[in-house]
């Protein structure tokens, strides 16, 4: 029999054993630079996710990153397209970086002084992530210009599939056959559309699969629910509520296939996904146009229809579920907070945007209240009104309103107004009914010389688009 001394001796024999198989821990620190998503709808209003009160439109998984994640009820893009995504690139007021307006290749709305795109000289959102590391993915609609300078492989991103531009510029509204590209070469022309919600969701998992063990930025701009409209076949009549439904309802799969690959490879909990829109609905169409909500009017307007969109964040392991924060934000806020939250080098030149990193990783900042720096609400390169705090000055402008409304995808007609000077406490006015400028006269004073100081300052600090050489005319766009 054994005596003890030699059972201590085994037992410390077996124990030297165990601890030599045990794999030796890595020096390295675990991953702490988060992935980053933003998902943006085109023409999607502020009232068509049932989070946001649609009782028309099932969103069932946008609904679910807001109960585990952040609600905004204050984020803002701008009227449309193309300077919605120039604030988002750049960090910038659109007209700051040369694109006031909506852009587009060669076609009756499109003349030779309409052509341009953003300057390569601009530092954008992707080449920001990329001197942290990042690897850097665009699935989507561009609308940032359609030569080879400005596409988006030449603005920071890695790779790209889909429209340069809009989904209505096609060959029989006038325009040159609308192209397809992955990378910088042309794949198809004039695709059947209701492939390419499915088409963006495809690449997408494709992209973050490929990248899935290095921290990446995904931006995915979904062409839809622009007019006109197209669904997938398994969505066709599901939402049982129209063409227009079933189209937000697919874009809404689109999220739930992206969240649940992300929880297959282990992603989930460190990746930041925001979802958005560009602008707010499309009211002319009708019954194939989106809501605003509570808000006065629509796409191309300075009133809140036009400006305030839907915004929700999902981050689980730094964002506590079910928070709603109704701090003024907008698009030209995403590229300071994503270069916060990555660590990376932030542009040399002026931004208009604020790093509002506070929102995702601490519920208790002040910075989910309702903040006093003002936000401009710019369209055209016209500063027609400024929002501080609860206060809204319009000042003298032209604007649109739906005097016929259309049905099943025919446009219906625009009216135009000008308005006078029109203060709105939105805290109790959302919709802007009442004009209380008569009844607060110093505020009205204090706002309307804020407004020509900052359309004066930006006038003088604004910079230049990309022109294409007029040698190369057409001949520039990628073919």
């Amino acid at each position: 029999m054994p005596s003890f001394n030699h059972l201590l001796s085994l037992c410390s024999l077996l124990l030297t054993i165990s601890s030599c198989a045990e794999p030796t821990p890595s020096s390295e620190a675990p991953p702490t630079q988060p992935n980053l998503i933003f998902i943006m709808a085109d023409d999607l209003g502020y009232g068509d996710l049932s989070c946001y009160g649609s009782t028309r439109i099932h969103t069932p998984n946008l609904d679910r990153m807001a109960a585990e994640g952040l609600k905004m009820t204050n984020f803002y893009a701008f009227p449309s397209c193309s300077p919605s995504r120039a604030a988002l690139m750049t960090g910038c007021y659109p007209p700051r970086v040369g694109i006031p307006d909506v852009i587009g290749p060669p076609g009756p709305s499109w003349t030779a002084d309409k052509q341009y795109g953003l300057n390569p000289e601009e530092t954008t959102l992707p080449e920001v992530l990329k001197t942290a590391g990042y690897t850097t993915g665009m699935v989507g609609k561009w609308h940032l210009g359609h030569w080879k300078e400005t596409l988006p492989t030449r603005h920071g991103f890695d790779s790209f599939f889909g429209l340069p531009y809009s989904n209505d510029m096609l060959p029989e509204a006038g325009y040159p056959d609308l192209p397809v590209y992955d990378n910088e070469k042309t794949v198809a022309y004039n695709p059947d559309q209701a492939l390419l919600t499915g088409w963006y969701t495809e690449k997408s998992v494709e992209f973050i699969r490929e990248n899935k063990d290095t921290p990446f930025f995904l931006y995915l701009a979904h062409s839809l629910p622009h007019i006109p409209l197209f669904v997938g076949d398994a969505y066709v009549d599901l939402s049982k509520q129209g063409l227009y439904a079933d189209v937000v309802e697919e874009i809404d799969g689109s999220v739930g296939t992206i969240l649940a690959e992300l929880k297959t490879l282990g992603l989930d909990e460190n990746t930041l996904v925001i979802f958005t829109s560009d602008n707010g609905p499309w009211l002319t169409y009708g019954n194939q146009a989106g809501s605003a909500g509570p808000f006065r009017e629509g796409k191309g307007t300075t009133y809140e229809g036009g400006m305030r969109v839907p915004m929700i964040a999902r981050w689980p392991a730094e964002i506590e579920g079910g928070n709603i924060s109704h701090r003024v934000a907008s698009l030209t806020d995403v590229l300071p907070t994503f270069a916060a939250l990555s660590e990376a080098e932030l542009p040399d030149r002026k931004l208009d945007g604020q790093d509002v990193s506070e929102l995702f990783t601490d519920f208790r900042h002040p910075a989910r209240a309702p903040n006093n720096a003002p936000f401009c609400y710019y369209r055209s390169g016209n500063l027609d009104a400024v929002r501080v705090g609860k206060w809204k000055l319009h000042v003298p402008h032209s604007f649109r309103f739906v005097t016929k409304v259309g049905d099943d995808g025919e446009r219906g007609d625009y009216g135009y107004e000008s308005t006078g000077l029109e203060l709105y406490d939105l805290q109790g006015d959302a919709a802007e009914k009442y004009n209380v400028a008569d009844k607060f006269p110093e505020k009205t004073a204090e706002m309307k010389a804020l407004i020509e100081r900052l359309q004066a300052e930006m006038d003088a600090e604004k910079r230049p688009p990309f022109r294409p050489a007029e040698e190369e005319g057409d001949g520039a766009q990628v073919q």
